[in-house]
């Protein structure tokens, strides 16, 4: 049985992850951060299950920012596969706290890269990089793997510092170390800052009377939204190929933050016209204005290639809202 270790595991990827691992008959180690709120409510079902079928589940308490926990936990654990998904993953959040976003976004990754060297891991464990779309920034669509990095944010600098670091340990110490530029990737366990989560909670509270207003920034971003559960799919796949490398994961597909409206309240026979509102407090310094990923290389070399297409993904967003409502 072979040992699985994902930093984030209780974020949308990682939840999605830990199942797709726990399938395919992984021990699966999560790091958690100690916090005064209790957020496993994305991993519950899976500690559940724990508790009828077996132990296949095992969390720890530690931090991107703590070198020593990172070192311990690598030690006590001996994964075979290393999932880094743990970020400070909010692009317009970064903007407010850019040190924060530097210092778990790009330094954490190389403490848990050093962690694995110095614990001699380096050359028996896989690792994985959540790289992102954010890189591109400014590059026009499409971007691939040969596109130039022009990143708009501190949080697509961080990831970009991330990005090469993860190079430079695969080069300099023989690691199996890969990185996946994922493009944007929803689903019913989105965050709820996250702009696709509001746009599908708000149209099913004002369908059942709860709200009449949504707030947003900038309608005319486009970018290239895939699901979650294809993504993790893709990470698990770079890390069972002898070589390691770098992919775009991504649909192909564009569409705005318009689109996005109109495909979830036109689901709910809304005219979003009707109750969205412009608020400057949601427009960033910098803007991306377009992404669409091109995953050639991805479905050539890993055989990966997206299942689940935008409109469902939105449809199946809207009724998880409308579930939790009810």
């Amino acid at each position: 049985m072979k040992n699985a270790l994902i930093t984030g595991i209780t974020g949308q990827d990682g939840s999605y992850l830990a199942e797709l691992l726990i399938e395919k008959g992984y021990k699966v180690h999560g790091i958690v951060r100690r916090s005064s709120s209790f957020n496993r409510n994305r991993i519950e079902h899976l500690i559940q299950n724990d508790d009828i079928y077996g132990k296949t589940l095992f969390l720890h308490y530690g931090d991107l920012a703590d070198s020593s926990a990172l070192n311990r936990i690598i030690e006590k654990t001996e994964p075979n596969e290393v999932y880094n998904l743990a970020a400070q993953s909010h692009v317009g959040i970064s903007f407010k706290v850019p040190e924060y976003t530097c210092d778990v976004d790009a330094i954490g990754v190389v403490r848990l890269l050093d962690a694995l060297r110095e614990t001699g891991m380096a050359g028996t464990s896989r690792f994985y990089q959540a790289s992102t779309s954010e890189l591109f920034g400014s590059s026009p669509p499409p971007q691939s793997e040969s596109t130039h990095f022009r990143p708009r944010s501190p949080y697509a600098a961080a990831k970009l510092c991330a990005h090469w670091m993860v190079v430079n340990y695969r080069d300099g110490y023989n690691m199996h170390a890969s990185s996946g530029i994922l493009f944007n990737h929803e689903s019913p366990r989105r965050g709820e800052n996250f702009v696709t989560r509001k746009i599908a909670r708000e149209a099913a509270r004002i369908k059942m009377g709860l709200s009449n207003k949504l707030a947003l920034g900038n309608l005319d971003a486009k970018r290239d939204w895939g699901h979650a559960r294809d993504y993790v799919r893709a990470m698990y796949l770079m890390l069972q190929q002898q070589i390691p490398d770098d992919y775009v994961i991504a649909t192909g597909e564009m569409y705005s933050v318009r689109d996005f409206l109109e495909k979830a309240f036109g689901y709910l026979q809304l005219d979003w016209q009707d109750y969205v509102v412009t608020d400057p407090r949601y427009i960033r310094p910098t803007e991306v204005d377009a992404l669409r990923g091109d995953a050639t290389k991805a479905r050539n070399v890993l055989g990966w290639k997206p299942e689940i297409k935008f409109a469902s993904l939105v449809r199946e967003m809207v009724d998880a809202e409308m579930a939790r409502l009810n």
